[in-house]
């Protein structure tokens, strides 16, 4: 993708900057509450306005660290206003001018670089009182209210004025690649591996990522965005508020990811919550690729550690054997090119399409082989099948009679020997069982009659 211009969103915490920012992007793309401190990493986005695209970020509240995690979120800011063309300080109109207030400002202004004061939670805000904002010495200021959707487009035209005029490239069928797992696990040491940069924060502290992060690379000549997530954690430990919309946003990822990596720990296995992870993934018809991180944190391995760690992890993952396994580390980077070459594989994967003389022949075969049972002196007779070309998963139908006697044993078999001819790992494949007598009834049509 070209160079897009970058606007950074500043300001002390819980003065709406996430409020603008979704409202920018016109989605609900950072999470935003009244508890201030809710944004941690810079999140970033593609805007659009007047037939000109940038790239917005949202940074967390600017305050003094009291730790070492919060210096690194401090740090976070900084960068962000160092690569920004843009910035955009966020002050609350209700609010006194404090020494915070003063301070991003002094920063902003001491970048050298066009600044914006937007005065935010303007609703019902005496324009008289507005005066007191000047002492920051921003000249362009501009009331906004995300509630009235107050003076958005004045605010987004003040900002396509100071940026050079570009145009985002249409990302040419973008594969995106999310990372789950628990709660420290390892996803956002890979995700700042795989993007080569520090983008999301990390630390021991489990819970660190809140919002999905996004990062767009390049791997032969294939475009991949990266969607770094939450953590899961059991529905009984799941906390209201900021918590649970973390949850919801990592339910998203897998809807808009095509691979989603599900990463545990190797200090940590045979967890019931991977495997509903997994099965999560599943159910959503994505592809799967398990992850073992950490790998160099584990002492005393032998030759044989990981095999007997293999067999452990596909014994407790065999609802899903078609996923491929890997060992990775994002301290040393062991595998960490492989995982790009795993998701490639996946992808062609996923977009295998069998010639219908082909799969004819097989099912033939397949059922001469081990024909099916029937019950009740009804036996179900599989006639042909044909592959569905407008889904991403691979989707089969397969029409004949009494088809809803089939056991699942049987449809089991089916699937094991289908991946046993074609190559469909990383993927899981969906077979729709329909009664031809339905199918070719006059005026329906046999992909809207699948029964399972």
């Amino acid at each position: 993708m070209k160079k897009l211009p970058i606007v950074a969103i500043v300001g002390r915490a819980n003065v709406g900057k996430s409020s603008l920012f979704n409202c920018i992007i016109e989605r609900r793309e950072v999470i935003v509450a009244k508890e201030a401190g809710t944004t941690r990493d810079s999140i970033s986005a593609i805007a659009h306005w007047r037939h000109q695209d940038f790239r917005i970020v949202d940074t967390a509240g600017m305050k003094n660290p009291e730790d070492e995690f919060e210096l690194t979120i401090q740090d976070q800011i900084l960068e962000a206003v160092d690569g920004a063309d843009v910035i955009m300080v966020v002050s609350e109109a209700n609010s006194v001018v404090s020494d915070e207030d003063r301070k991003v400002a002094k920063m902003a202004l001491k970048s050298n670089k066009p600044v914006i004061l937007a005065i935010n939670k303007s609703d019902n805000t005496d324009n008289a009182r507005m005066g007191r904002f000047s002492r920051l010495g921003i000249t362009t200021m501009i009331e906004t209210s995300t509630k009235q959707n107050k003076n958005i487009g004045t605010l987004l035209d003040a900002i396509i004025e100071l940026i050079p005029k570009t145009k985002a490239d249409e990302p040419d069928n973008l594969l995106r690649v999310a990372l789950l797992g628990r709660p420290n696990v390892g996803k956002s040491y890979l995700f700042n591996s795989l993007s080569k940069k520090q983008q999301a924060i990390v630390a021991d502290v489990a819970g660190t990522t809140r919002d999905i992060n996004r990062s767009n690379i390049r791997y032969e000549n294939r475009d991949i965005e990266i969607l770094d997530t939450a953590g899961i954690r059991k529905s009984s430990k799941i906390e209201k508020g900021i918590e649970y919309f973390s949850f919801l946003r990592t339910i998203s990822a897998i809807d808009q990811a095509d691979i989603c990596l599900m990463l545990m720990t190797a200090d940590e296995l045979n967890v019931g919550l991977d495997q509903k992870i997994a099965g999560m993934i599943k159910d959503a018809g994505k592809g799967l690729i398990l992850v073992v991180s950490k790998w160099d944190a584990v002492e005393e391995k032998t030759p044989y550690t990981r095999d007997q760690l293999a067999a452990q992890i596909s014994h407790t993952f065999d609802f899903v054997p078609w996923a491929p396994l890997i060992f990775t580390s994002s301290v040393t980077g062991q595998n960490i090119t492989k995982i790009f070459e795993l998701v490639t594989e996946v992808e062609n994967n996923r977009k295998l399409r069998i010639a219908t003389k082909d799969l004819n022949k097989w099912l033939q075969n397949t059922i001469s082989k081990h024909p099916p049972a029937g019950l009740k002196n009804r036996m179900p007779k599989l006639n042909y099948m044909v592959q569905e070309s407008d889904n991403e998963c691979p989707s089969f139908k397969i029409f004949g009679s009494s088809t809803k006697f089939i056991h699942w044993s049987y449809r089991r078999y089916l699937e094991k020997n289908l991946r046993y001819v074609y190559d469909f790992a990383g993927t899981p494949i969906q077979l729709w069982f329909i009664e031809k007598h339905v199918a070719h009834r006059h005026g329906q049509s046999p992909t809207r009659n699948k029964e399972n």
